[in-house]
């Protein structure tokens, strides 16, 4: 079997949807793009960063491709949703990241309608103008 057929009988519980009329699928990427958009208007973030590491540099994302710094996984109860980002320098770290962590879950549970179970914030690295 190849990985393609796998991928599709393997089955999408939580991101598809059937009603009377048909169909609702939302894929992992458009979550990706609502996580990524909530993350940018978040207080204290400078940008998306793609993930790993380049010789010890993030990579900062331009918004066109920010969902790329957005990991999405689906689990049993509901979405795992990896960030990585690049702050300012001058903001406390960890609150820029509980707030990341609220804004994302919401704005994901409100788009799609899915339980987010965890919201993992990965800071790739600080910006000093």
């Amino acid at each position: 079997m190849s990985v393609k057929a796998a991928e599709e009988a393997r089955p999408r519980k939580q991101l598809s949807r059937s009603r009377q009329w048909g169909r609702v699928e939302v894929l992992p990427t458009v979550v990706a793009a609502i996580a990524a958009h909530a993350a940018t208007g978040c207080y204290g973030v400078h940008g998306m960063a793609a993930r790993g590491l380049r010789d010890g540099f993030a990579e900062l994302l331009r918004r066109e491709s920010n969902h790329r710094g957005v990991e999405v996984r689906e689990l049993d109860g509901g979405l795992q949703i990896d960030v990585y980002m690049v702050v300012q320098y001058g903001v406390r770290i960890t609150e820029v990241a509980h707030n990341l962590q609220t804004a994302v879950r919401f704005e994901v549970e409100r788009s799609v309608g899915v339980p987010v179970i965890e919201v993992n914030v990965n800071v790739q690295g600080v910006y000093e103008p």
